[in-house]
């Protein structure tokens, strides 16, 4: 199996369309027979197309487990649960924002939400710092395409007290970089008490290649995935989540750039693993999240200096894993079932009170929000290499709120929570509208 990143453009369509019915019929007029879309994202909208960007899975024909569901299947959500105040969180991977767009520097963003909601579910990228996780407690970790699909409304997820993490890494070259990984395997095991019922190493590997699409964000290129699947589906009964801890192709000099970029640089891993795990979690329906292995001991040795403080928790850390094993640790199971929708511990898309993206950011998550009449707030201040004007989508009166940063959001949804729309906290108070209605004089009887 091999996963790519394709290119399309696609021209925008009339008044009073569905836009994920529609995106799905021009997607796939794009794609050869047989291959699968795990990822789709619009980077950029003129007044002619949509620039999107689509993951795609080809080789499924010998995978056991069979062709996945479409990502563009809808199921509108019956209304919306007022019980508890939810809020999804998003910063895409891959595409350089402002904030998030390093490692976990959006965890303080995560803890300001947080207070503000009864649960915030967020997705790895947010929280993600390397051997440092500071994921708040009401928080739930959701790899991405399984929140594409909870607000598409085709799966939900069910609260854990923990998982059972199965850690899968490369057989490394270097065996001390392989040791540095099981060791921090066994570190989560000795401090959070998580369940690992093994490591277990690929060889020969699943290669990962990082590249970068013509906006600027982060994607790349999977081969041999049916080797990891493969392992995962005979291995099925014993784990809950998995970890993957797997070497990335990069071109040489990316790390010094990178570090010395003071920000300015799309972080390059990020968007394959969103790719790898994206396709894992759709595959075999399990919580996944991904980390890098070092490429060398030389490499580890390497010192940058003092470096931006957005990309400190990678310059402090030796196996990038531990995020992803404290994240998995407790990180909700997927529910498949619509009949089970409704029981206690399961959130479905009618339980999504908000969903919180920088602005410009138009993928599924986004398109499925609109169309299910939850309410967005974009974000300004997170800039990002995204290009699409949001006011633009068919949002509903008073669905999509445009801030400035992530603590007018925090009031935003504070308001929401108390039932009190934002108009009413301001001044001036506008006055109360009065219409006429005209109605016709009462038809004579006999």
């Amino acid at each position: 199996m091999q996963l790519t990143e394709k290119e399309v453009r696609i021209p925008r369509p009339g008044q009073d369309v569905s836009l994920i019915g529609y995106f799905e019929r021009e997607v796939g007029q794009h794609l050869p027979a047989g291959a699968v879309p795990v990822r789709f994202v619009v980077t950029r909208t003129t007044q002619k197309e949509h620039h999107c960007e689509v993951g795609v899975l080809t080789g499924l024909e010998g995978f056991g487990g069979g062709v996945p569901g479409s990502i563009f299947e809808f199921r509108p959500r019956p209304g919306e649960s007022a019980e508890q105040f939810n809020a999804v969180l998003l910063v895409p991977t891959g595409i350089g924002a402002e904030i998030g767009g390093h490692a976990g520097d959006a965890g303080p963003v995560a803890r300001l939400l947080a207070a503000v909601c009864d649960n915030l579910i967020t997705h790895p990228n947010v929280v993600n710092a390397s051997d440092i996780n500071e994921l708040p407690d009401n928080a739930l970790y959701v790899e991405g395409s399984v929140i594409c699909r909870l607000l598409m409304g085709t799966a939900a997820i069910r609260k854990v007290r923990s998982n059972r993490v199965l850690l899968v890494i490369d057989e490394h070259p270097e065996r001390q970089i392989s040791d540095l990984v099981i060791n921090s395997a066994s570190a989560a095991r000795a401090t959070l008490g998580m369940d690992c019922p093994g490591v277990v190493k690929m060889d020969p590997r699943v290669r990962l290649r990082a590249e970068r699409s013509s906006s600027g964000s982060a994607v790349g290129r999977i081969e041999g995935l049916e080797r990891l699947c493969e392992l995962l589906r005979r291995r099925r009964g014993e784990y809950d989540a998995v970890a993957l801890a797997t070497l990335i192709e990069v071109p040489e000099g990316t790390h010094q750039e990178y570090f010395r970029s003071d920000g300015g640089m799309v972080n390059p891993w990020g968007g394959v693993e969103a790719m790898l795990t994206h396709a894992v979690s759709m595959l075999l329906e399990v919580p996944s999240a991904h980390a890098p292995m070092m490429e060398s001991m030389e490499m580890l040795a390497t010192r940058f200096g003092v470096v931006d403080p957005r990309m400190a928790a990678e310059a402090v850390s030796v196996c990038f894993l531990h995020c992803v094993l404290k994240g998995l640790h407790r990180a909700p199971r997927i529910v498949r079932s619509a009949a089970d929708f409704g029981q206690a511990g399961v959130l479905s898309a009618a339980d999504v009170s908000c969903l919180v993206i920088p602005d410009g950011c138009v993928g599924l998550p986004t398109l499925a929000a609109c169309q299910m009449g939850i309410p967005v707030i974009a974000v300004r201040e997170n800039r990002n290499v995204m290009r699409n004007d949001l006011e633009s989508l068919p949002f509903a009166p008073g669905k999509l709120f445009v801030v400035d940063n992530y603590l007018e959001a925090a009031g935003i949804m504070a308001s929401m929570k108390a039932g009190v729309p934002p108009e009413a906290v301001r001044r001036p108070l506008s006055g109360t509208r009065v219409s006429v209605s005209a109605t016709g004089k009462p038809a004579r009887v006999g």
